[in-house]
């Protein structure tokens, strides 16, 4: 191990490598490693015509991250799980400034042990009947990118989608600091990302590992401490604290790592509002000690209803960078979680999830279509990505989907008991066809997993016929409030019952957590 500075960084990629790096969001990015790649490349033109490749988003909205990669020329090529907050390279995708793919955040972490073992691939059901699939799209992201990169094989009498290994040339890991021997260890990270795997990728395709720390210490590290051993790594580089951030919102925050024995922080409750209607009624599905998985943004609000009700004690949340327990982390800082129970690494998150160790998963509706189908991947000029949508929706034993039904637009109120729609949205979310499958509806009608699609107005569900409409709140009409809002006719169950008045209400509704299902 050598310790190097930031300037060197560059030196050591050739052009044409292909470049993986850790990180989720903001936490445990390599972003000085990234600045210096940026400002070696805007002085002298190298290196260029690089392979990216990373599992998790990493960037902040604001030009961090991956956006620091965004320049023509610099990347010729990106394989990624997430895009959303890199918003220069999704522009540069859009415009097939480089060729793009987007290949589910799980496969990618795994694919790296792969490639360590020098096996041929990573073989795993997640991704069937999606964009991933080469049925579909095969992962490409635009016109300029055509090879394939995804198999369908058979093997044991089912399907199976083939991700082939490739050689990684250069692994950029971010982790707390090094030992004399260059032993890396993370226990100031928030998570710890798929670094082990990705260190053993790079060395034995031949390549270098660089590590960005905090700090060089002078004494060895306990061996039960190391995450990644010296044996694997070739260069590290310590980073000013700017450049080496927990996350994107905190310098440091030490409920993040259990460096603080704190009460678990309140989560705050949510005003009575279509967000909190959604919410309440996703809610009825939780049942005691559930594992749960809650994606980013509407299905937050499950964890803060929970709260408010006084069951969240009762359940297991888990976050697919690998924290279980605690309260996690939304915004910027989502992938942390204060006070966890336990954080195992990100790969073997992915490991549990794909073999079906959720009970329950709670994720976001951006489009739906009659198939069930569900998109949250791609929207005309926005460039999203699934991140670990594909494999938590593909593998929870029972899946809620929650949105509003209509968007742009849509103002409601919640009085008395009852929905009023005092000025509808523009859009509607009920499409013929989802632009982008993310989810597939008839894998999951084979796979015999209950499915439910919450909205503040009315409740559908998944059956062999198609999206079937279940429940209906108080105060809304089937014809102008929910069939009229819809690209899609669904099924109109003869057993259509109301909304519960509960959900509807200034006080807590008494959630009792039902029995599990299995």
């Amino acid at each position: 191990m050598k310790v190097i500075t930031a300037s060197q960084v560059a030196e050591l990629i050739p052009d044409g490598a292909t470049v993986a790096g850790t990180g989720f969001g903001g936490i445990q990015q390599p972003e000085y490693l990234m600045v210096a790649i940026e400002q070696a490349f805007a002085r002298d033109g190298h290196p260029r015509g690089l392979t990216y490749v990373h599992s998790a988003g990493q960037s902040d909205l604001s030009g961090g991250g991956l956006d620091h990669l965004a320049h023509e020329g610099l990347l010729r090529r990106v394989i990624g799980g997430h895009f959303r907050q890199a918003v220069n390279l999704g522009r540069m995708i859009l415009d097939n400034a480089l060729e793009a793919y987007n290949l589910p955040q799980g496969v990618i972490a795994l694919l790296y042990r792969e490639i360590a073992a020098k096996r041929p691939g990573l073989i795993t059901h997640a991704g069937l009947g999606t964009f991933v699939d080469p049925r579909l799209e095969g992962g490409k992201m635009n016109e300029r990118t055509t090879d394939e990169l995804v198999q369908v094989v058979e093997l044991a009498g089912r399907e199976w989608l083939f991700y082939p290994s490739l050689p990684i040339d250069v692994a950029l890991v971010r982790m707390t600091a090094a030992d004399p021997h260059g032993n890396l260890v993370e226990s100031r990270e928030a998570c710890r990302m798929e670094s082990l795997p990705l260190a053993m990728a790079a060395h034995n395709s031949g390549g270098i590992v660089i590590a960005q720390v905090e700090e060089v210490l002078d004494r060895p590290l306990r061996p039960m401490e190391v995450t990644v051993p010296g044996i694997h790594v070739d260069y590290v580089v310590v980073a000013p604290p700017e450049h080496h951030r927990q996350t994107t919102d905190y310098q440091f925050n030490p409920l993040f790592v259990g460096m603080e024995s704190a009460e678990a922080p309140e989560i705050p409750i949510l005003p009575l509002d279509e967000r909190k209607v959604i919410a309440r009624r996703a809610a009825m599905e939780l049942f005691d000690g559930a594992v749960v998985n809650l994606g980013i943004g509407m299905p937050e609000g499950v964890a803060s209803v929970a709260y408010e009700e006084g069951v969240f004690d009762r359940l297991n949340l888990t976050v697919e960078s690998g924290t279980i327990g605690g309260v996690p982390a939304g915004g910027l800082s989502f992938g942390a979680t204060a006070n966890p129970i336990a954080t195992i690494a990100h790969d073997s998150q992915f490991d549990f999830y794909s073999g079906g160790g959720l009970d329950l998963t709670f994720l976001g509706l951006a489009e739906f279509d009659a198939a069930g189908n569900v998109n949250v991947s791609r929207f005309g000029k926005i460039v999203a990505g699934c991140g670990g949508f594909v494999e938590i929706s593909q593998n929870a034993h029972e899946v809620v989907f929650c949105g509003t039904l209509t968007a742009s637009g849509l103002k409601t109120e919640v009085a008395d008991g009852r929905l009023i729609i005092a000025h509808e949205g523009k859009l509607t979310k009920a499409r013929e066809h989802v632009q982008q499958v993310t989810f597939s509806g008839a894998e999951a009608l084979r796979r015999g997993v209950p499915v439910k699609y919450v909205t503040e107005r009315c409740v559908f569900a998944l059956r062999p016929e198609g999206v079937a409409l279940v429940e209906v709140a108080p105060g809304v009409e089937i014809e102008r409030d929910i069939l009229a809002q819809m690209e899609f006719a669904p099924i109109v169950a003869p057993d259509v019952r109301p909304m519960s008045a509960a959900l509807f209400g200034g006080e807590r509704m008494g959630l009792q957590l039902r029995a599990a299902a299995h």
